[in-house]
């Protein structure tokens, strides 16, 4: 009997951005970004936009499959999914169901994708005034329980209390996206350097993400992968990335509602980190390059225990800025700046950034770079990670 799985069996063979902006300061509508990035994709693997036959999409995304079809005048639409949750849980969730559309025959080319324009609609995640509330809203909010930033925090909470871990390990992830993002040019923060006293300075959030520099971005903007057939991978423009390893989803009761999981300081991962691993055939000490989801700095922690690449008795003294720092740290941390200094289109340009380690390109390169991780976004339901690999690890 066949093996089930997509290890080796699918590549990237595009990625594509846009310009990335400050929230509510796109000058094109947040179709038109999508298109962008989708047009970029397949420039860069060297595709005709009309041969794409497929989409796939998270967060809720707006820019709707058909809609994209028609404005590309692709030939045939065969493949539609979007991913269930919301933020960036889903984001290697979407690359997974590419890639499950490729390797299955459903589709041959498909674009995995995110797009925002926060001017053109509401600001992602803020709430709306409403009359009434219902389902675990209806529980918290009448306690002041309201923002993303309020409910995490909690979790966060409870997690490095029970372990003993200070903030200086929340600061030094910070630390190594700013450092990464002054230079990538694509950096919405670059030019905006971060040193230790100045995030001790800065106001408070919340407690534990009791400084601004803790919290993700808010941007406008679009990004693309393109997903094929392995074999075909090999005649396209750049070397393939290979998908080792996609999980999704959340153990027993994680989406328990109203903070009543019975493993309450979780990021969701455990079950998910073991799919994974189990799939790509790897271990943490395989990956040579971390993208890690910042919503917030706290998530990563979690991510990073979750996914055993650190102890929580050992947090303290392996999350340190030069630990994290590309290209000579122990485990390089978001090399192009992540959610928190490159741009926030919800992860989608950390699945970029996987990409151009591997390829060699990226602006923070970590050398002979041939494993790299996506961890999705931490503490929602469903998440998702993936694992990427060169040909050598095939």
């Amino acid at each position: 009997m066949s093996e089930r799985t997509l290890r080796g069996k699918v590549a990237i063979a595009g990625i594509g951005e846009t310009t990335y902006y400050r929230h509510g300061k796109s000058p094109d509508a947040e179709f038109k970004l999508a298109l962008q990035a989708v047009l970029a994709a397949c420039e860069d693997a060297g595709v005709n936009p009309r041969d794409v036959d497929g989409f796939a999409s998270y967060g809720n995304d707006r820019s709707e499959a058909t809609r994209l079809a028609a404005a590309l005048g692709i030939k045939q639409l065969r493949f539609s999914n979007m991913h269930w949750g919301g933020g960036g849980g889903g984001v290697a969730a979407a690359v997974g169901n590419a890639a499950a559309a490729v390797h299955s025959g459903m589709a041959d080319c498909v674009i995995a994708f995110r797009s925002l324009a926060q001017g053109q609609f509401a600001r992602y995640g803020r709430a709306g005034g409403a009359a009434t509330v219902y389902g675990e809203d209806a529980f918290v909010q009448p306690y002041g329980l309201m923002s993303p930033a309020q409910r995490f925090a909690m979790k966060i909470t409870r997690f490095m209390t029970d372990h003993g871990i200070r903030h200086e390990a929340l600061r030094s992830i910070a630390l190594a996206s700013y450092h990464h993002a002054q230079t990538n040019p694509r950096a919405v923060m670059q030019g905006k350097p971060l040193d230790e006293a100045k995030y001790d300075a800065s106001r408070w959030i919340i407690e534990p993400f009791h400084r601004l520099f803790d919290c993700c971005m808010e941007n406008d903007g679009a990004g693309a992968v393109l997903v094929v057939p392995a074999d075909r991978a090999k005649d396209m423009r750049h070397k393939p990335t290979y998908l080792l390893g996609v999980a999704q989803g959340g153990h027993h009761r994680s989406a328990a509602p109203v903070h009543n999981a019975p493993h309450y300081a979780s990021a969701h991962f455990p079950t998910v980190a073991q799919n994974l691993w189990s799939m790509a055939k790897l271990g943490p000490a395989d990956v040579d390059v971390v993208q890690a989801y910042e919503n917030f700095t706290g998530g990563v922690l979690l991510g990073l225990v979750e996914h055993g690449f650190v102890k929580p008795e050992e947090a303290n003294e392996l999350l340190v800025p030069e630990n994290l720092f590309a290209p000579t740290g122990r485990m390089p941390l978001n090399t192009s700046g992540g959610n928190l200094a490159e741009c926030y289109m919800h992860g989608l340009e950390l699945v970029n950034e996987a990409v151009r380690q591997l390829r060699g390109t990226a602006c923070n390169q970590v050398a002979n770079a041939d494993v790299s991780i996506v961890i999705g976004g931490p503490m929602v339901t469903p998440v998702s990670s993936l694992i990427i690999g060169t040909e050598a690890t095939l």
